[in-house]
């Protein structure tokens, strides 16, 4: 009973963050990959004027690279109450979607690559309460995640290769863009299902990628390189006047 009543407090705390979420309104999710790890928790502070905070989880085995686990999200979730989009990079992360989602992820993408089984790991997450996303490699035709679409709240577009941060934006990934935005339309999702794209993205080219059909920006040196309060707004100054 009494873990019964602790899970009803979590869900409480969750549903009241997933209000950031939706198609209403251009969402700007800051990657603390590129933050600064000696003071992790302030950083993640330091970008409360955006709705999201972005958080990279590698592997080292289907990325090269390896980030971080639960624990770390979990010291740094006291800091603030933005959404928490947690971006697994993990070989069958339906092994750890609920460590996840106990240190506090409020939303759980997987890579379409990655999963033996995509529906059992997407219900696996909609079990647990939080938002289900799944993701495409720029080399993975988009057409691999439309069979399951039905179960997902947010699509991601990887515009560069996974598992490095500070590379350069994939031109190709608007042409898969406008193909998923359309796809949507198509099946009447454009309501239901937000486009994210992570990788490379700038002041400098934020606007095509909107403009293609994205609305949940991912930025992480074009957020934390300089001053992180400034860049935040010149990227809402560039959302306020497409809207």
């Amino acid at each position: 009973m009494y873990i019964g009543f602790i899970r009803l407090i979590i869900q409480g705390i969750k549903m009241a963050r997933l209000e950031y979420l939706g198609r209403n309104g251009l969402v700007l999710a800051p990657s603390i990959l590129s933050a600064d790890f000696s003071k992790l928790g302030e950083d993640v502070k330091l970008v409360h004027d955006a709705n999201y905070v972005h958080l990279d989880v590698m592997d080292g085995s289907f990325v090269p690279n390896i980030s971080f686990g639960p624990d770390v999200i979990k010291s740094v979730r006291p800091y603030t109450d933005r959404f928490f989009d947690v971006h697994l990079m993990v070989v069958e992360p339906v092994r750890y979607v609920e460590n996840f989602v106990n240190a506090g992820a409020d939303s759980i993408t997987v890579h379409v690559e990655a999963c033996d089984d995509v529906l059992t790991t997407l219900d696996e997450i909609k079990e647990l309460g939080v938002k289900t996303a799944l993701a495409v490699n720029p080399e993975t035709p988009i057409e691999e995640v439309y069979p399951f679409l039905e179960k997902t709240d947010m699509i991601l577009v990887m515009s560069v290769h996974p598992g490095f941060g500070g590379q350069s934006f994939i031109a190709d990934s608007l042409d898969k863009i406008k193909t998923l935005s359309k796809e949507l339309i198509r099946r009447g999702y454009q309501d239901k299902i937000d486009i994210e794209v992570d990788g490379g993205i700038t002041l400098a080219n934020v606007k095509d990628v909107v403009l293609a059909g994205a609305n949940i920006i991912v930025a992480g040196s074009a957020v934390y390189k300089g001053d992180a309060i400034s860049n935040i707004k010149a990227f809402h100054d560039i959302f306020d006047k497409m809207k």
